[in-house]
């Protein structure tokens, strides 16, 4: 799981406190829990693509602890175990770069909207604060005016930094909400 937030620099330090607390209290037992907090105004435009550079090499390379903390050395990336084996510091640095890119990875949760027999129009969606963008599987914007079938579970992914919805067309040309399942692809 990777959030980001806007802090003041006082704060820095109890953000990772109480992040650790949280590992400490709610991971399982045997896992591995690391801890990755950035400060991105305290990290080089070069650091910041060798993160992001992590995050992607990641999805498709074994990567070790000692790479994780090679690149943190000297840098404003807090990177902690706690438990395990360590080696979760590998994933939470990896999950900080994929967070970076703005363009990977599924919101936790679910929304729960109110709707009129199950639609909604794209311009009411993203008139609800609750995302950002209703968008095809291909990532094109829809016209505002086009009414979305919602499914029960209504997920979205990180696109271009934002919330964004994506649907696609039923046999019946009607949009609907990408499943769970459809989602992973994306």
């Amino acid at each position: 799981m990777c959030c980001e937030g806007i802090i003041e620099k006082h704060q820095f330090e109890e953000i990772k406190e109480n992040a650790a607390s949280y590992l400490k209290a709610n991971s399982a037992q045997n896992s591995d829990p690391g801890l990755c907090v950035i400060s991105c105004e305290d990290i080089s435009e070069a650091e910041r693509e060798k993160i992001i550079d992590w995050g992607i090499r990641a999805k498709n390379e074994v990567l070790t602890k000692h790479g994780a903390y090679a690149l943190a050395s000297g840098s404003g990336i807090h990177l902690s175990e706690h438990g395990g084996t360590g080696d979760g510091i590998i994933g939470a640095l990896a999950g900080a770069g994929l967070r970076l890119t703005g363009h990977d990875g599924r919101f936790k949760g679910k929304f729960d909207m109110k709707t009129n027999n199950g639609s909604l129009s794209v311009k009411e969606i993203e008139e609800s604060q609750l995302i950002d963008k209703v968008m095809d599987e291909k990532f094109n914007p829809l016209n505002p005016e086009e009414k979305v079938l919602l499914g029960d579970k209504i997920k979205t992914v990180m696109y271009d930094h934002r919330s964004v919805l994506l649907v696609r067309k039923n046999s019946d040309g009607i949009w609907v909400n990408l499943s769970r399942k459809e989602l992973k692809e994306h």
